[in-house]
């Protein structure tokens, strides 16, 4: 029966505790009208490139396309990701991408915006709701059930692939 449960639990579980955190965040980047994602705010680039900004007097226009290319796509993936763990599409992929993503977050705050001290946490203490090595170790232990396992009985993977169980 785990098998079956682990996976739909695991997506129930990002859905429930970290779907909205992350498409809140996709919205503070998103620039006006509907067409925003293709012109992200000035926070998405102080975001996700803090040092960058700050050396570039926090004039946006001074980065270049690579600067662009990249605050696009984690503010697509903040969208998109989410979309298809929860629907059960790709998920194994999908999963893979949060991980990837949830690293890259986590080293940003670490080098990026500087954050330590009780933020970024210790493991093995007994404090355990530290932002980044607490919290994001139980992100990932969840997404690490749905790229072993896949999404689950209840999910669009199982339903194109026709397999029953």
């Amino acid at each position: 029966m785990a098998p079956a449960a682990l996976p739909t639990l695991a997506r129930l579980g990002f859905a429930g505790v970290l779907l909205v955190y992350f498409w809140n965040s996709a919205r503070t980047k998103l620039g006006d009208g509907p067409f925003g994602f293709l012109f992200p705010s000035d926070g998405a680039y102080i975001q996700i490139f803090p040092k960058a900004v700050e050396a570039a007097g926090y004039d946006i226009g001074q980065l270049g396309l690579v600067h662009y290319a990249v605050v696009l796509a984690g503010t697509l993936a903040e969208f998109v990701l989410p979309a298809l763990l929860i629907s059960g599409l790709f998920t194994r992929l999908a999963a893979l991408g949060m991980l990837g993503f949830i690293t890259v977050q986590s080293l940003t705050d670490i080098y990026g915006h500087g954050v330590g001290g009780e933020a970024l946490g210790r493991w093995f203490d007994v404090a355990p709701d530290a932002l980044i090595l607490d919290q994001r170790a139980l992100w990932a232990l969840l997404l690490t059930v749905l790229v072993f396992l896949g999404a689950g009985p209840l999910s669009i993977d199982r339903l194109v692939s026709g397999r029953r169980g």
